[in-house]
């Protein structure tokens, strides 16, 4: 079991994979982090975009995904910002089809810090070595999100929010 945090501006008890936005890194599901500060500052982020008597929430949950993997789901982890980490997230943001291949990815987040490098290599701007070349010195942050429910009903569970 692993605790997973979730950034928002209402505790998330019971998480919908299809509320997201559907063009985002990874694909319209429901997102957490491993790192309770990346889900913090989000949080605040998502409560300053909402206005004023808004607080930012943060979602605690345990999440078995040693079972995820042994019941057979589809899971792509991204280790390091790849070419396959790029083009995954493009087609992503573009509202394509690789994200019906997985049930759950986990991976780098296209953030503030590296958004630029993203579109610069999907616009042709620079190509794939010099956008990797640039990624190298990123910090990587962290992101997982549960394309399928099943996930979400069966190995995650709320634990609480702050």
């Amino acid at each position: 079991m692993i605790t997973l945090y979730h950034g928002s501006y209402l505790a998330v008890n019971s998480p919908f994979v299809g509320l997201g936005r559907k063009k985002v890194d990874f694909g319209q599901g429901f997102y957490l982090t491993k790192l309770q500060s990346q889900a913090r500052s989000w949080a605040e982020t998502i409560a300053e975009r909402k206005g004023r008597n808004t607080k930012p929430v943060v979602s605690s949950y345990t999440f078995d995904f040693d079972s995820v993997v042994a019941d057979g789901f589809r899971v792509k982890i991204f280790e390091t910002y790849s070419l396959e980490w790029l083009d995954y997230v493009i087609d992503c943001r573009k509202g394509g089809e690789m994200q019906k291949q997985y049930d759950m990815v986990e991976g780098g987040v296209a953030n503030d810090n590296v958004i630029d490098t993203v579109e610069d290599y999907e616009n042709g701007i620079i190509t794939a070595e010099q956008a990797l070349g640039q990624l190298i010195y990123k910090n990587v942050n962290h992101q997982i999100c549960i394309l399928n429910q099943k996930i979400i009903d069966k190995y995650l569970k709320f634990l609480s929010s702050e």
